[in-house]
């Protein structure tokens, strides 16, 4: 189907250095690793977890819970103060659904609309910040809600205020937060990216952008360059924005005919990985004049990841392609393929203490050993709770590997 909805001992070690070296946003979305969002503490895919399993039981890690009654979705979890947030559909309804970590459903609550036909159920993850849930519908209202009480604090008609234009599939962002901005991406011509404060929801600043669609694409923060960066990915563009001003500090071309790039970019040290299906592939930049401007280091055609994101460890990126549907392994510098090989993609994939956590389209959750040289599959379950598509990226918090799969929301103890 074409049109999904977006959507050895020395390398164990260069493992570990890749995490401890990462650069390391200062005023991002999250305040500790104890608060975590989409893909994690800096939207990279990386949790910094320790001593967790790594093989596991033949039957697949210990379920804890499970909690069967999320509604649709595609959403992830969001976790906070002990407590997870995530999102799901009733009839029309987009509810939100509050745990403690045992499992036990504390809060129900119904907090607007949500997608009920085309591919039903919610796709944006819940942002925490502050005290704050931030919550984003697909038709593109945008909710605050006070994270004790679940009082709404404000809202914002993102595309009507903005004269933003939704994509075919809805609203896919997870809105971003440095500082006490959040920025969303309503994809209008004049109104393409804008900046708003977080705690009243007045606009900051609105940049016009390449004024192309959006393409459900969560974006990224910079912050090791002379100017603070925004990068995301729209319709026909990489774009990057000055994350003071909104001033537009770069575009790149990027484009297919679905408009759809959900990936988040993945940065490390003036480099930005942006990958995309539908055979466009993935193409690595560099930054230049202190990040004013950008030039391309190399492109690669076959890896193209829909929407299941990428993780580097050491000098490699691992990531599944789209409809190349194969499991890479891809030189960071030089764009060079090390393997492709066939057994779990397409899938989403995180990574943890050493190991890449690849949650197929199969219906498989699969431990991976990173290993630039061969593919290394150690454990394999097949996840048997849920509903429809296996598109929910994992979470992993204090031990436990949270999986949504549609309907269901899954803990497994892997520590």
């Amino acid at each position: 189907m074409k049109k999904y909805l977006f959507y050895t001992t020395i390398l164990f070690q260069m493992s570990l250095l890749s995490c401890q070296q990462r650069s390391v946003p200062q005023g991002t979305v999250v305040d500790a690793p104890s608060q975590l969002q989409w893909r994690g503490e800096y939207r990279d895919g990386m949790y910094e977890e320790t001593g967790l399993l790594m093989v596991w039981p033949e039957n697949g890690p210990e379920l804890l819970w499970a909690y069967e009654g999320l509604g649709a979705g595609f959403t992830s979890a969001a976790i906070s103060n002990e407590k997870l947030y995530i999102t799901g559909l009733d009839e029309d309804k987009l509810m939100l659904h509050v745990f403690d970590l045992k499992g036990n459903l504390l809060t129900k609550k119904e907090v607007g609309k949500e997608e009920s036909e085309k591919w039903p159920g919610p796709r944006s993850t819940i942002s925490i910040n502050d005290g704050k849930l931030y919550v984003y519908n697909a038709f593109g209202l945008l909710l605050c809600l006070d994270q004790t009480t679940l009082n709404e604090v404000w809202t914002k008609e993102i595309l009507t205020t903005f004269d933003g234009r939704n994509t075919d599939w809805g609203v896919t962002e997870s809105p971003l937060i440095v500082g006490d901005k959040l920025f969303v991406t309503p994809g209008g011509v004049e109104n393409n990216i804008v900046a708003l404060n977080k705690n009243t929801g007045a606009l900051i600043w609105s940049s016009p952008g390449k004024g192309t669609l959006s393409a459900y694409c969560s974006p990224q923060y910079i912050d090791d360059q002379p100017i603070p960066i925004i990068v995301t990915s729209t319709a026909e563009y990489i774009v990057a924005v000055n994350a003071d001003t909104g001033e537009l500090l770069w575009s790149f071309p990027q484009q297919h005919e679905y408009n759809i790039h959900p990936n988040t970019p993945l940065y490390r040290n003036g480099m930005i990985l942006s990958t995309t299906g539908y055979r466009v592939g993935s193409v690595m930049l560099r930054l230049k004049d202190g990040g004013k401007d950008v030039e391309q280091v190399w492109k690669h055609d076959e890896m193209d990841n829909q929407m299941g994101g990428a993780v580097k460890i050491g000098d490699y990126i691992y990531a599944s392609g789209h409809e190349n549907r194969y499991w890479f392994c891809v030189d960071w510098n030089t764009g060079e393929t090390m393997y492709k090989v066939r057994d779990i993609a397409p899938c989403n994939v995180v990574y943890a203490d050493g190991m890449l956590y690849c949650y197929s389209e199969r219906g498989t959750m699969n431990l991976v050993k990173p290993n630039p040289e061969q593919f290394e599959l150690v454990s394999s379950f097949d996840v048997t709770l849920g509903t429809e598509q296996h598109w929910a990226h994992p979470v992993i918090h204090e031990g436990i590997l949270y999986l949504r799969h549609g309907d269901a929301l899954m803990a497994y103890k892997v520590k």
